[in-house]
Order: structure tokens, then C-alpha cells, then sequence
């Protein structure tokens, strides 16, 4: 699941840099004493900076991987194949090669940064009762129109969290925060993947049996997590009309302007980084979507194992990314940080696929690479566009990334189902590989056409303060 400017779904991106390709500017005050219109603020409720956006979203990437935590279930008790299995992946995907596109215009222009979160969670809350009424009804078609539904609202939130984010926070909290929102994002992924199986075994010994009843129980019971971030979104709703009225302050926007006219324009190194998000992402998420039954399989684990071991990436990603974040925006290098999260990535795939070493090991690597690709990656784009196109770029990578994430989960499941899980792996490192010659030309193109991708932090602030100097004169 990606992040706006990620996961960021999100999924992801420089804390350090977040202020350069999220505009709208906080009108929050740095000081811990703020002034509201009519003088000091002595503490009130409403002028407090709200937490509750750090979980808004937690609902969402809960339920977002209730397929992975509970795949042997769902093809059991549905009686689908691999392929079928991973859809639900796909029509997650499909709305949002679309919709990335229009996200920050519905928030900006139509609904508001209030009314569209509230409105981003309920269609996340229905999707997922429809996608549990589903496997209530024994009717695989339904859940995937809950899915369909479900995404519509997911990557869509995640814009308006970071939104809120932009425009409640400034200066150098808004690294902390980001990171926060990102970590408590990847908790509710772990605690999903950890805690759905135990779910579903509880209402097995209620119910005295298995079957699609007992698998849509389950996922109902998992939606009161998108009850709750819905909760929360009313909450910042409440908090944010009345930090307008005591605070003067305008509703967050996103900035975003998107032109399609603007894909014309782009250059090499973005067409690269494109590549690189694509074939990366495409060996990390479908492959979480299928890892239980893998590590069950191959390495004999046991499910609530399996589980553990499948969320590992995602435990490592919550305290690791602001820590990279941060790592990235001092030293600079980006393309140097990619270049090595790929080849860990790589290095990962080749030992889960042709070795029989403790698995933890590989998905150690891989949670450890993911995270600091992510925080390496997504910053990039700011620096080889214009201001003015940067809506269009990041809306045109989320858009090819949702598109990759929905045909390589259907093709990932048609592979299990026909070679098994070695092709799987070999498909996999193919999409690193893919990834991995996309970062090695981009490390050239970058070099030979004198851009600044890969150069160190002090290198880019000395000349950004030579260029703001010659502005001012």
C-alpha cells in the first residue's frame, strides 16, 4: 500500500524535504505559546497540536493486508486459487491509477481537508463491510468490490492525512510527525498480520466451524479498526473548526496542480525513477501478500510463525523510517542510499529463494532495505522537475505504481499457482534486477547531464544559499 509523498500509501518520504513538495504552509506558530486573533492562547483545547491524525489512517492499513494475515483461510474457506487470491490485491489497486490523480484536487477544490477525510474513511468503513459481507454471503465477487471500494478511499486518505500534517506542523516538527504517521501506519500493518489469524481461530471455536461465515465474521470484527479511524477523522474535523475560528487559520490544502500536459516535459531521470519505484515495489508487497503461506510451506513454520516473520518488514519500517529519513537528509547521496536498498532487496529474494538459511535473516535485510529506499526515492522527484509540475509528477508515479501493484499481484498468483514458489522468487529478483540496471542508469544519466540527484546535503546547501543570495542581489 503506498503513501502519498509516501506509503509517502504511502509510502515515504525525505523528512527532511517534506516542506519542498508539500506547500501549503503551516499557519501554526513555531513558539510554544501560539496567539490566536484575539492574543495569547493560555493552553485552550482547540489550539493544541491534534494527535489524533497520526492514526487516522491506522483503520485503513489494518485492513489493507487482512488478505496476507488470513490467505489460507480466504482460499479455503472461499475456494479460490492463488490468482483469484491476489485480485483482491488488484482491485485494491485499480481505482488508484486513477484517482491519484484527482485526490489533492477533491480535497483542495470540491470537498475540503475536513469533509474529504470523513469522507475518504466512510467509503474505507463500507468497503470493508462490503468485503466481509462478501465471505458472509459465500459471494467472491462482493469482497472484490469491497476491495474495489476500499482502495477508493485508502490512498485517498492517506493525502488528506499528510495534509492535516502540512498544516498543523512546520519547521522541524514536521519531521518527527511524518515519521509518526508513517511508523503508526506500518503498526497497524503489524498488528493485522500478527493478530487476524487468532481473530479468526476465536470465532472458529464460537461458531464450531470453518467456512465462509466464519471468515467473514472475522473480517467485520477487523473493520471496527476503520470505525475507529473514522472516529478520529471526525475528531480532527471538530479540532480543526475551531483552531479556524480562535487561530484564524485556513483549512490545510495540498498545493497540487496537475497537468497531464506536463508528461511531455519530463526528463530521463524521472522516467528512471519511475522504473525503479515500479519494478521495486512490485517485488515487495505482492510478495508480503503470499509471504505466510511461503514461510509455511518452504521453511515449515508454524502459521502464527509465518505471521510473525511476514510482518517483520513492516516492524522494522515503523521506528526505522524517520531514522533514515533523517540519515538521507543529513548526508545527502540519494542515489547511492537506493542503489543499496535495491541490492539488499536483491541479495533478500536470492536467500529466500535458493537458500534454506533462518529466514529472518533475508526479511531482516528486506525491512531494513525497504525502509530506506523509501526515504531515499520519493525525495528525488523534487529535484529533477519544477515546482509547478511536481503534483503531476508524484500523481503520474503513484498512478504507474498502482497500475504495476495491480498487474503483477494477478500475475504473481498465476505463477504460484502454475511453477510455484521457486518461479515466484525468480519472477521477484527479476523485478529487483529490473530496478537495480533502472538505478545504475539513472547514477550516469544523473552524472553526465550534471544533475544533483547524488550530491551530498552541504554540497546542495551551500549552493541553494549561493542561488538565494544571487536572487536577493
Amino acid at each position: 500500500m503506498s503513501i502519498y509523498y509516501p506509503e509517502c500509501s504511502v509510502d515515504l518520504i525525505d523528512l527532511g524535504n517534506a516542506k519542498r513538495f508539500m506547500k501549503t504552509p503551516s499557519r501554526m506558530s513555531e513558539s510554544t505559546e501560539t496567539l490566536c486573533c484575539t492574543g495569547t492562547c493560555h493552553g485552550c483545547a482547540s489550539c493544541e497540536e491534534p494527535s489524533h491524525h497520526y492514526i487516522c489512517d491506522f483503520g485503513s492499513y489494518f485492513c489493507y493486508d487482512n488478505p496476507a494475515a488470513l490467505q489460507t483461510q480466504v482460499q479455503r474457506d472461499m475456494k479460490v486459487n492463488t490468482a483469484q487470491f491476489m485480485a483482491l490485491y488488484a482491485w485494491y489497486s485499480w481505482p488508484n491509477v486513477v484517482l491519484c490523480f484527482f485526490g489533492g484536487f477533491l480535497i483542495d477544490r470540491v470537498f475540503g481537508i475536513r469533509l474529504g477525510t470523513i469522507i475518504f474513511s466512510i467509503f474505507v468503513c463500507v468497503g470493508q463491510v462490503i468485503f466481509a459481507l462478501g465471505a458472509l454471503l459465500n459471494t467472491f465477487w462482493l469482497m472484490n468490490m469491497g476491495r474495489f471500494i476500499f482502495g477508493i478511499g485508502g490512498e485517498s486518505l492517506a493525502v488528506a492525512q499528510n495534509t492535516y500534517a502540512v498544516s498543523w506542523f512546520k519547521g522541524k516538527e514536521l519531521n518527527l510527525v511524518f515519521g509518526l504517521q508513517l511508523s503508526m501506519a506500518r503498526i497497524g500493518s503489524t498488528v493485522n498480520m500478527n493478530i487476524m489469524g487468532w481473530i479468526y481461530s476465536k470465532v472458529r471455536d464460537l461458531l464450531g466451524y470453518t467456512g465462509p461465515s466464519t471468515l467473514g465474521l472475522t473480517l467485520m470484527i477487523g473493520g471496527v479498526t476503520c470505525l475507529f479511524s473514522l472516529t478520529c477523522a471526525l475528531i480532527l474535523a471538530y479540532l480543526d473548526k475551531r483552531a479556524e475560528k480562535l487561530l484564524c487559520k485556513e483549512q490545510g490544502k495540498t498545493g497540487e496542480v496537475i497537468k497531464l500536459t506536463d508528461v511531455k516535459d519530463f526528463s530521463l531521470s524521472l522516467w528512471l525513477i519511475f522504473v525503479i519505484c515500479v519494478c521495486y515495489y512490485a517485488a515487495v508487497f505482492p510478495f508480503i501478500g503470499l509471504g505466510k503461506v511461503f514461510f509455511i510451506e518452504k521453511f515449515k513454520f508454524s502459521s502464527q510463525e509465518a505471521s510473525a516473520i511476514n510482518s517483520i518488514v513492516y516492524i522494522i519500517s515503523a521506528p526505522m523510517s524517520p531514522v533514515f529519513g533523517l540519515l538521507v537528509d543529513k548526508l545527502g547521496k540519494n542515489i547511492i542510499w537506493v542503489l543499496c536498498a535495491v541490492i539488499t532487496t536483491l541479495a533478500s529474494h536470492i536467500m529466500l529463494a535458493f537458500t534454506f538459511w533462518n529466514p529472518w535473516i533475508a526479511m531482516c535485510l528486506l525491512g531494513v532495505a525497504y525502509s530506506l529506499l523509501a526515504c531515499a526515492l520519493w525525495p528525488m522527484v523534487a529535484f529533477v522537475v519544477p515546482e509547478h509540475q511536481l503534483g503531476t509528477a508524484y500523481g503520474f508515479m503513484q498512478s504507474i505504481q498502482n497500475l504495476g501493484l495491480a498487474i503483477i499481484a494477478i500475475a504473481a498468483g498465476m505463477i504460484l499457482d502454475t511453477r510455484g514458489y521457486l518461479f515466484l522468487e525468480v519472477f521477484f529478483s527479476a523485478c529487483v534486477c529490473l530496478s537495480l540496471i533502472a538505478v545504475v542508469m539513472l547514477y550516469f544519466v544523473n552524472h553526465l547531464t550534471g544533475g544533483d540527484l547524488n550530491w551530498s546535503a552541504k554540497k546542495r546547501e551551500k549552493l541553494q544559499k549561493v542561488a538565494a543570495t544571487e536572487k536577493e542581489i
